[in-house]
């Protein structure tokens, strides 16, 4: 089971703690709510594995389809 981050927790955790330990993250497992932000607050040089917990038909459309892929994978 996936419980979403508070927010005051999402925003510390992307803009404080994700922009210093990109080169360290090899593989993340998001939940649908927050999967989008925590994607773009860094790149993810070493993303070799993405966990997608939570999400669904029209959510995954709109991730594999929309910019956020393309930012994500062209980086």
């Amino acid at each position: 089971m996936c419980f979403p981050l508070p927010n005051p927790t999402l925003d510390l955790f992307c803009s404080q703690i994700l922009p210093e330990i990109p080169h360290q993250i090899n593989w993340l497992g998001l939940e649908s709510t927050s999967m989008e932000r925590i994607l773009l607050a860094t790149n993810y040089p070493n993303l070799y594995r993405l966990g997608l917990h939570g999400i669904d038909v029209e959510g995954a459309k709109a991730l594999f389809t929309g910019n956020v892929f393309l930012i994500i994978f062209n980086n």
